[in-house]
C-alpha cells in the first residue's frame, strides 16, 4: 500500500522522510520500478525541504 501524501500544509519531518525513503529499498541489490523512481524523486523533493526549513533557510524552500 502506498505512504498517504501529507495533509496540505503539513511538513513532515527529516526523519519521516529519510524512513519512507529507505523503505523504497528493502533490500540493496533492489532495482526501482518507473512508480518507485517517481515516488523517490518526490521524497527527496519533500525531504529537501524539510532539511531547509530546519536549518532555517527559507530560500531554499521557496525555490522548491
Amino acid at each position: 500500500m502506498p505512504p498517504t501524501p501529507p495533509m496540505p500544509g503539513r511538513v513532515r519531518s527529516v526523519a519521516e522522510l529519510n524512513a519512507l525513503i529507505r523503505a523504497l529499498w528493502p533490500h540493496p541489490e533492489k532495482r526501482l520500478s518507473d512508480v518507485e523512481r517517481a515516488r523517490y524523486a518526490e521524497l527527496v523533493a519533500e525531504w529537501t525541504v524539510a532539511v531547509a526549513m530546519e536549518r532555517g533557510r527559507g530560500d531554499v524552500v521557496k525555490a522548491a
